[in-house]
């Protein structure tokens, strides 16, 4: 750890870094916010992040939210807590050993998730009001089976793919099935280059949870929040975790 360890008033940028977060999705914005700090140096290797009262305080989110967000980064090696007197949680001396993503990951990963984002709002708002019982039943299964699974990202991801493509099944549109299927091909490029904490995967596997019960209800505009709130979950993890990706 650095022998001096900058004060949490002194961190470059700290009032950008430490403004209030109000997006919908709390939990991956503060994610996002963190992981880029980090990349970017703005958090250097040894910071010691402000007390987790001012950091709510601040960024205007609960502890819960903090927690879980702390909890992902810590679990994908950008921060490390220690304990004791003079312990807090610290930005990490090294970033993760993750490879690189090429130049053309880069200049194209923004482009994904909106093709992504178009793609399965429409998927969300047509299964609310397509989509059969026997058509969700095999969905709900795929969440039960990626609850026991974030510990096993190749296992989750398989199902994770399964389950977008079902929904795009449910909405009896063989073009956006295909659509849905070449998006995930992009996003699975995409996500290899990053850390998987079961923190993320626990809160998007959540949000599978809600869209199927909005589905049920057929409420086309609560499954298109739903899902929306879940892309741009993952827009903001990719910002806050992929190489490069702001550089």
């Amino acid at each position: 750890m650095s022998t001096q360890t900058p004060a949490s008033s002194d961190l470059p940028s700290f009032e950008t870094v430490f403004a209030p977060v109000r997006s919908q999705t709390a939990f991956e914005e503060t994610l996002e916010r963190l992981g880029t700090a980090i990349k970017l140096g703005l958090l250097a290797p040894g910071a010691r992040l402000p007390a987790e009262r001012e950091l709510c305080t601040r960024l205007e989110i609960s502890r819960s939210t903090l927690r879980q967000a702390l909890t992902a980064l810590a679990q994908s090696g950008h921060l490390h807590a220690v304990r004791g007197r003079g312990g807090g949680t610290f930005v990490a001396e090294r970033p993760p050993p993750l490879d690189p993503p090429s130049r053309a990951v880069l200049a194209s990963w923004h482009d994904a998730c909106d093709v992504r984002l178009g793609v399965e709002l429409g998927i969300a708002a047509l299964a609310a009001t397509r989509a059969l019982e026997d058509e969700l039943a095999p969905l709900d299964e795929l969440v039960g089976a990626m609850d026991d699974m974030t510990e096993d990202f190749a296992g989750y991801r398989q199902a994770d793919v399964r389950f977008h493509i079902g929904l795009a099944e449910a909405t009896h549109s063989p073009r956006l099935v295909a659509l849905a299927t070449e998006a995930q091909g992009q996003m699975t490029d995409l996500i290899s280059y990053i850390a998987h904490p079961p923190e993320i995967l626990e809160h998007a596997n959540a949000q599978h949870a809600q869209l199927l019960t909005r589905i049920r209800a057929h409420d086309s505009d609560g499954a298109v929040r739903i899902m929306a709130e879940h892309l741009r979950g993952t827009e903001l993890v990719l910002a806050g975790l992929l190489p490069g990706a702001r550089d």
